[in-house]
């Protein structure tokens, strides 16, 4: 089909390869290059369309966006004109970035306005949830590990999204990445009644956003980063329960959505949540690398103090320790050694003791404060057991197994596998770090379970349904997963060498720096899944392995 661009056409649609609309006779190839086979969408502002660019070999598809001003008077034209150029140098830098569409042109024709766009082929996450269901809490801590340091760079280049939505993040077709569209440039309508403002005034303030995604500070044509912080939050609760922010109550006394009762994750997430949600700005997260870090420090929050209980004994070899190298200048009765992981510890547990909350990205809002009493500390290095930094999805090459040993806390006591599976039917879903080696949970269903720093070494897990799993920094060596539904699970850092994963549905699961050396991966699905070359390299494949990609065959 061919369409016609001409708002006032009373039929747009054409036949194909037809040069002039045979319902109005306007010229239906623009700019002698672009013919438009589909509208995508329309409002008030302007209009979305799916073209081919015939310029090119093969017509590749792109996307057009018209921007069509509400008034036709000079000012009002050059308003919106020097809005365009603004916007369209914005998306041409921030394009660089491989998860943000290229800008390919933009132009004005006709006292109208178009931006040509990358298409992105995939489903949007709002379809996704549609299809199969909301996410676990694994599934929306994956989500946040890849939006995070994309929203970090955008924010870099001192762009502000403001319409964060599941709608406008498409999971692209080709390498299942996560692509963030629609930065605004034709929703920002220029009204003739703001014809008389300022320029700055005139250009910026617009109540950009969907409501209910967007936080007052932007409704009130005041968006700042933190902003977008609170659409990501708002998604995180779409994908959490399938409700859009129209679909849940709120508190009338502060307008604050009431979600938590919608939703089955941990503490520590909630608290983060929370924190993103903050209606007021000031307490919110102010930049994507503060939420970042709260979600990286979650398996040490509560970890630290029990897991450096020994105090550094002075020796001939040690220097004297200052009171500027403790908390506070107050040594608790023990040396603090001055290494960078010791403070990093100890102002984690000062701040906790403090109040809860902090700029630094710690996850308790003010209602939810923790206190942790001071305990000497010895010197044990935090990055051990950390990993990357950020969760952002880069990988490394060649991880070892020492990457996710050592940096545990004290496991739990051990279950057998009829108190997980009778603990499991009452309700439970965490069991973060408990020791489960040599079970036997061979066939058994325990999706959405939590077993976050646990221990399964050498258990059976064959046939098991373990669908949006958490297993982040696992110990799953020599385990037994064949024809196991791992789909949806999250193994970030997990220690998967000598496993047997056989068979294995690991399709869209987060495998990034996870320990595959010697993993048996014959047959296995891994269609979507976040995993690396370097890390498959490691593992065994045979022609029947599904990579990535969706491509059966030998690596």
């Amino acid at each position: 089909m061919s369409y016609c661009l001409n708002p006032a056409c009373p039929k747009p649609e054409n036949l194909t390869h037809t040069e002039l609309c045979q319902a109005c006779g306007s010229k239906l190839l623009l700019r002698d290059r672009y013919r438009v086979v589909q509208s995508l969408g329309h409002g008030g502002f302007g209009a979305t369309f799916l073209a081919k660019d015939e310029s090119l070999p093969g017509s590749p598809h792109c996307v057009i966006k018209q921007l069509r001003p509400v008034a036709s008077s000079p000012h009002v034209l050059q308003m919106a004109r020097e809005l365009f150029r603004r916007e369209a140098k914005t998306l041409g830098k921030i394009g660089n970035h491989p998860q943000v569409p290229r800008l390919l042109d933009y132009f004005e024709a006709n006292q109208e306005f178009y931006l040509i766009q990358e298409y992105i082929s995939g489903s949007t996450l709002q379809q996704e949830v549609k299809h199969s269901g909301p996410f676990s809490e694994a599934g929306v801590k994956q989500f946040l590990s890849e939006v995070l340091p994309m929203l970090q760079y955008v924010h870099s280049q001192q762009v502000i999204h403001r319409d964060i939505k599941p709608a406008n993040l498409i999971r692209r077709t080709q390498d299942k990445k996560l692509v963030l569209i629609d930065f605004g440039a034709v929703k920002d309508q220029v009204n003739p009644v703001r014809a008389g403002a300022t320029e700055q005034t005139a250009l910026t303030a617009y109540a950009i956003g969907t409501p209910g995604y967007a936080p007052p500070e932007q409704m009130a044509m005041r968006p700042v980063y933190a902003s977008d912080i609170y659409a990501l939050g708002v998604t995180c609760i779409y994908l959490l329960t399938g409700k859009a922010p129209k679909d849940m109550d709120y508190d009338p006394t502060t307008g604050e959505v009431l979600w938590r009762e919608q939703v089955h994750i941990s503490e520590h997430f909630a608290g983060v949540l929370e924190k993103m949600l903050e209606v007021s700005v000031r307490h919110r997260y102010q930049n994507a690398g503060e939420v970042l870090r709260a979600l990286d420090l979650e398996p040490y929050l509560d970890s630290l103090a029990q897991s450096m209980v020994k105090p550094v004994r002075p020796s001939s070899r040690q220097p004297d320790v200052s009171p500027h190298n403790t908390p506070s200048g107050d040594l608790s009765g023990s040396l603090f050694p001055s290494s960078p992981s010791a403070r990093m510890a100890a102002a984690i547990r000062a701040r906790q003791a403090k109040s809860g909350t902090d700029s630094g990205g710690s996850p308790y809002s003010s209602g939810q404060r923790r206190t942790v009493a001071p305990k000497p500390i010895s010197v044990t290095t935090i990055e051990r057991g950390r990993g990357s930094s950020g969760g952002n999805g880069s990988h490394t090459s060649g991880t070892s197994s020492s990457s996710n040993s050592g940096g545990h806390p004290a496991l739990m006591p051990k279950l057998r596998a009829d108190e997980l599976l009778n603990d499991y039917a009452k309700g439970k879903r965490d069991f973060t770090s408990r020791d489960l080696s040599l079970l036997n949970l061979s066939k058994v269903a325990l999706t959405g379970a939590n077993f976050h720093q646990s221990k399964l070494h050498k258990s059976n897990l064959q046939g098991a349904n373990l669908f949006n799993a958490d297993f982040g920094r696992a110990s799953l060596n020599q385990a037994v997963l064949k024809n196991a539904n791992l789909a949806r699970a999250y193994l970030s850092h997990a220690d998967l060498q000598g496993a047997d994963l056989r068979g294995a549905d690991l399709s869209y699961a987060y495998l990034s720096n996870a320990n595959l050396r010697g993993a048996n991966l014959c047959g296995a699905d891994l269609t979507g899944a976040k995993i690396s070359d370097e890390q498959l390299a490691l593992a065994r494949t045979n022609w029947a392995t599904v990579h990535p990609s969706g491509k059966r065959g030998l690596w």
